[in-house]
């Protein structure tokens, strides 16, 4: 039997985490304060799911008032993914711990904020942890799951065999990291690339193509820790002890980008960040964007691990 998925919000996140689920058959309830809304989201969370791989009907999609909708009978999971405003999530979450049967976890889609700085003081903070879904939810395979200092383990293990279940990969973090895994691994990577760009050593179309066509084009198929396990540690430890030293140790993000903020260009939704962008070329890229992504997504079905 499925049981049915609480998701808070209706953007992106929310669609396609709501996406997710019903296609793999869970009742979905989307809730949030501008009922109208919701309603003209399910039409797109449906054909979101019907791009995903199904091996029953897909499950129902209902749009309901978050201040007012208390039917927990059958709920297994609640993930609030609202926008990255600590004060909003505190009160959402405190507005939780007492409506929602304390055996029922709850996540925060959030990877900026640990569960732990959203639920202080709280009475059911064992059943709370982060859920994160990286952009865009119904395709990128892995899901982040992180306990707080208080989160059951137990709780945490069942959260993941139920987004397993739905087909996604999960990795279960103990005790929260800012940024968790994935995004913390992101800007491990961009500050070293933006340094090289500030510095004026190479452009960020180089740096693109370093990582597309270079060490990352092999990514989806192995990952860094086993491609070091194929290529030799030795070899690692060998070039690290004159790359590691070169590195960029900087603290905050360089003056190339932080300038290009504070001009706002913040990139494709403001229409110019490091390149000029028009709504045509924005839509044709994220176009190109999700036909990549559902190719290297075939890739992680060959011959899998």
């Amino acid at each position: 039997m499925n049981h049915t998925i609480v998701i808070i919000g209706s953007g992106h996140m929310g669609a396609g985490i709501a996406a997710i689920f019903s296609a793999a058959g869970h009742p979905v309830v989307l809730l949030g304060r501008d009922v109208a809304r919701l309603q003209t989201r399910l039409p797109v969370i449906g054909a979101l799911a019907a791009t995903l791989p199904a091996a029953q009907p897909p499950g129902s999609l209902v749009a309901a008032d978050v201040l007012t909708w208390n039917n927990w009978d059958d709920v297994a999971l609640v993930i609030e993914t609202i926008s990255e405003d600590l004060a909003a999530k505190r009160a959402l979450f405190a507005d939780l711990d007492h409506r929602v049967p304390p055996h029922i976890p709850i996540g925060s889609n959030s990877s900026g904020y640990g569960i732990d700085e959203m639920t202080e003081g709280l009475g059911t903070t064992d059943r709370m942890l982060n859920v994160h879904y990286s952009m865009p939810a119904h395709i990128v395979p892995m899901v982040e799951v992180a306990m707080g200092s208080r989160t059951s383990l137990p709780l945490a293990e069942g959260v993941c065999r139920l987004i397993q279940a739905t087909g996604k990969k999960t990795t279960l973090i103990r005790q929260y990291i800012p940024g968790l895994l994935i995004t913390r691994l992101q800007h491990a990577l961009m500050r070293e690339a933006l340094s090289l760009v500030d510095r004026g050593l190479v452009t960020p179309q180089d740096i693109d193509d370093a990582v597309r066509f270079g060490f990352g084009f092999r990514f989806a198929a192995l990952g860094p820790m086993a491609q070091k396990e194929m290529s030799g540690w030795d070899t690692h430890v060998a070039s690290g002890a004159s790359v590691y030293p070169s590195l960029s140790n900087i603290s905050t993000p360089p003056a190339c980008v932080a300038d290009l903020v504070k001009q706002g260009r913040t990139g494709m939704k403001s229409g110019a960040g490091f390149e000029e962008w028009t709504p045509d070329e924005v839509a044709a890229f994220r176009q190109r964007y999700e036909a990549r992504l559902q190719a290297a997504f075939a890739v992680l079905g060959v011959a899998p691990d």
